[in-house]
């Protein structure tokens, strides 16, 4: 997303607004702190700033509300917040979840033992199995880490390759990575042996989505509203109706690496030099990220009121990528240098968003995306300064979330700030620190864990760093 506004000195004043989080306390002494916690059914339900996962109820002990200061959450408008379908809980699978997953960690060494005890034949040895990989799987992707859940999931799944469920979860944690074709294949062996079950159509909604091709998604997603009403399916509905509403009369251009869509009230002479300016911006993108994603991309081009109406962006967005780039062009009838930029910044985050499996924070996104369409830090480094040195710099982990709540000052704060970090990683090595965090972040790895590794900082160290990068550059 890219934001249109000067940074105020007053903005220090709004760093100390925060969002109240609530605190998720497991039966096995885990703390999980979420933005916001609901309780369905046998499910408690939880928005991070990952989206919205659950848990079964059966393993939570309490809940704490109001505890922790998070950033806002990513619950932006555009996004698809879809959970993971759950195994039901019973007495012999809450005794494999909490053998698998206590004292705030993954407990490989039983995960070796049921395995040896399904290798050796015994009764019931598979499902415990199953559970248990499942539960492990479970745990990493709460604390984000969608590489090694993808991993015990699928070994779930090796102990049972015909349950719906595990299937399911395999799928999920593929859409969670936007890999939508690997996540279409095994929803294709669910629906084999699970043909009325309304998870499957729910998460191939998602693939089709992700892959821009609305009418499937409809399609699948209309199914499974008749074969089950839920909230989560019925707003994604929702969404990409009113995308092929808008898109109904839209001209279409294809190149290498994009579909666009665009108005026919655009001129198709814009929209051309739009995808030549794309693939111009994508290989040096690629040649900066040492990465080529491996999906197609798609970009709108709206009306400024088809923009608003259909992104329900707030109203200092400049444009927005989803999973599609969704650009605001009305009155233009050629490519403008400004333009050029917003494209430039939107694809960075589509190579980041597929590189890292989505798993990249809103701070390190917006910060490389900036960079990669030529903002620099000049003009915002003095009012920085003063309210870093003020101790009222809103802290990078406070920065990871979503960007959609906050108001038009403190985003404008939030971009400063992010820009100038990326700016001081850059200026030390290159952007060869940058992509090796973001290969980092790819496999799971936490992204100050991240900048540990590669930058031997923390959060609090590389915000010093940035600080003092500025009062020497500028």
């Amino acid at each position: 997303m890219r934001l249109y506004l000067f940074l105020a000195i007053g903005l220090f004043l709004l760093a100390g607004k925060d969002t109240r989080a609530d605190t998720i306390v497991l039966k096995n002494g885990r703390r999980i702190v979420a933005l916001s916690v609901v309780v369905e059914g046998d499910k408690v339900r939880y928005l991070t700033s990952a989206g919205e996962l659950a848990l079964p109820k059966s393993i939570v002990d309490h809940i704490e509300k109001g505890g922790q200061t998070m950033a806002s959450p990513s619950a932006g408008a555009a996004n698809l917040a879809i959970t993971p379908p759950s195994i039901e809980p019973t007495a012999a699978n809450a005794a494999a979840e909490s053998g698998a997953v206590h004292d705030g960690g993954v407990d490989r060494n039983f995960l070796a033992a049921v395995a040896n005890d399904a290798r050796s034949g015994a009764a019931g040895a598979n499902e415990k199995a199953t559970v248990a990989h499942h539960a492990a799987a479970q745990f990493e992707l709460s604390r984000g880490d969608m590489e090694h859940a993808l991993i015990d999931e699928r070994t779930a799944l090796t102990y049972a390759p015909e349950n719906p469920i595990i299937l399911l979860n395999v799928a999920y944690l593929h859409l969670r990575r936007s890999e939508y074709k690997q996540a279409l294949d095994y929803l294709e062996r669910a629906q084999r042996v699970a043909p009325e079950n309304p998870d499957v159509p729910k998460l191939a909604g998602w693939a089709y989505y992700g892959m821009n091709k609305l009418e499937q998604a409809v399609r699948e997603w209309q199914r499974a509203m008749a074969l089950r009403p839920d909230a989560e399916v019925q707003a994604a509905l929702e969404k990409a109706q009113r995308d092929m509403q808008e898109e109904e009369n839209y001209r279409e251009n294809e190149s290498s690496h994009f579909t666009l869509r665009y108005s026919g009230e655009a001129e198709p002479g814009l929209a051309r030099e739009v995808i030549r300016a794309l693939e111009m911006h994508f290989s040096a993108i690629e040649s900066e990220l040492n990465y080529t994603p491996p999906e197609p991309i798609g970009v709108i081009l709206y009306t400024r009121q088809a923009f608003a109406d259909i992104t329900r962006a707030p109203g200092w967005a400049g444009a927005l990528n989803d999973g599609r780039i969704r650009v605001p062009v009305q009155g233009l009838t050629q490519l403008t240098p400004e333009l050029s930029r917003v494209l430039k910044h939107e694809l960075t985050h589509s190579f980041v968003r597929q590189k890292t499996h989505a798993a990249a924070p809103t701070w390190l996104q917006e910060g490389l995306a900036q960079w990669m369409e030529g903002k620099r830090s000049g003009g915002n480094a003095a009012v920085l300064l003063q309210v870093y040195d003020a101790k009222q710099a809103m802290a990078l982990g406070d920065l990871e979330g979503s960007w959609l709540r906050l108001p038009g000052e403190a985003a404008a704060y939030a971009y400063a700030w992010a820009l100038a970090n990326i700016e001081y990683i850059v200026q030390v090595d290159g952007m060869a620190d940058v992509e090796r965090i973001l290969d980092r972040l790819a496999v799971g790895t936490t992204t100050e864990a991240a900048a540990r590794e590669v930058l031997h900082s923390d959060y609090a160290d590389l915000m010093q760093s940035t600080a003092q990068y500025l009062r020497k550059t500028y």
